[in-house]
């Protein structure tokens, strides 16, 4: 099987010898406020996140300004239950003037601004920034047309596939790798706001690896950290998660954001979980030398005479691990010794004849 090339964004590779990508998703949670915006992407930097995401779009580019029927979400469960699509869309969105301020705030701090594009006019202003990147969002991932304008840029492509059934999601890495795009990133995803760990379904990380050839990562919705570290197990290479300065300033997306402490936990623990993951190892290690000493082993433990016999009464097995091995228990008891051995003498097989 041929090797899964990795993936080069910036100065960082993203791939399984690479340390988690972690991406701050700012979404709508700038609150229509530019200050706000910059703010975020301050703290995104300061928690150690290495890129941010902005969507780019506008309402009139994703739908139409009905308020009633298919236009209106009617779901009691939905944190946006009661929305007309284009209320949510225009809330959502990131007034386009704002894009430059933000990614050059992003070059100033030393992380990757990037964006999700919905429409070839997106993709045409962002080509007009000289974005770095690309991400697609879940349910745009079957839109094959998007696919391969965002393919033919020539630039890396994040795609997340939330909703997308094995065979849709093959079609869309075959258009965008006949339309030129070589560095694709496939994200595990869960398309409902929050999501439930239940339904995360992390371990299909290393299956869509091998059935696509790609790295792969994980956009996660779920609340807190543990599915996204939990990701990394599985070959998670990029972790994507909504990102605000504070739940309680609300917002479209505040309900299942990370807030600044949270994601620089995110960042330490999913490094720490990459390191952990090291390699099949048995056998003690250099970091170990010091506590192999306190092994147990064989020692005197009460004052013998030479000629004297080695028993149960005189001898143990305890800490530390300066004596003969403990399987040597059963071998020496009854063997006399050849010398006088004080109580708290590790046992050597020189004392015994």
């Amino acid at each position: 099987m041929k090797e899964i090339p990795e993936i080069k964004i910036g100065s960082r590779t993203v791939g399984l010898a690479h340390a988690p990508f972690v991406v701050a998703e700012m979404s709508g949670n700038h609150n229509q406020s530019l200050d706000r915006a910059l703010a975020i992407v301050d703290a995104a930097a300061k928690a150690g996140a290495h890129a941010l995401k902005i969507p780019t779009s506008t309402a009139d580019t994703m739908t139409l300004t009905f308020n009633s029927g298919d236009f209106v979400i009617n779901d009691p469960k939905s944190l946006w239950d009661g929305y007309s699509l284009y209320k949510l869309y225009d809330e959502a969105h990131t007034p386009w003037e704002w894009h430059k301020p933000i990614f050059d705030r992003c070059r100033e701090l030393g992380i990757i601004g990037f964006s999700t594009p919905f429409d070839d006019t997106a993709v045409d202003f962002l080509e007009s920034l000289g974005t770095p990147m690309y991400k697609i969002a879940s349910l745009e991932s079957t839109d094959l047309k998007l696919i391969e304008r965002v393919a033919k840029t020539g630039k890396p492509m994040i795609i997340s596939t939330g909703t997308a059934t094995v065979g849709e999601l093959d079609e869309t890495m075959r258009t965008a790798r006949r339309a030129g795009c070589d560095q694709l990133i496939l994200l595990k995803c869960t398309s409902s706001y929050p999501a439930s760990p239940i339904d995360s379904h992390i371990r299909s990380i290393a299956h869509m690896r091998e059935l696509f050839q790609c790295q792969v990562g994980l956009s996660d919705h779920t609340l807190g950290v543990g599915v996204a570290v939990a990701s990394v197990t599985f070959g998670a290479c990029l972790i994507e998660k909504h990102f605000t300065l504070s739940r309680a300033d609300g917002g479209v997306d505040s309900q299942f954001s990370l807030e600044p402490d949270e994601f620089k936990s995110l960042v330490v623990e999913s490094e720490r979980a990459w390191q952990g993951l090291g390699s099949i190892h048995y056998g003690p290690l250099k970091s170990e030398a010091t506590s192999a000493r306190f092994r147990r082993s064989l020692y005197v433990v009460k004052d013998i005479k030479s000629g004297e016999t080695l028993s149960m009464e005189n001898l143990r097995a305890i800490r530390p691990g300066f004596g003969l091995p403990t399987k040597f228990l059963e071998l020496v008891v009854g063997k006399t010794v050849n010398r006088d051995v004080k109580a708290g003498t590790a046992l050597s097989f020189d004392f015994i004849g």
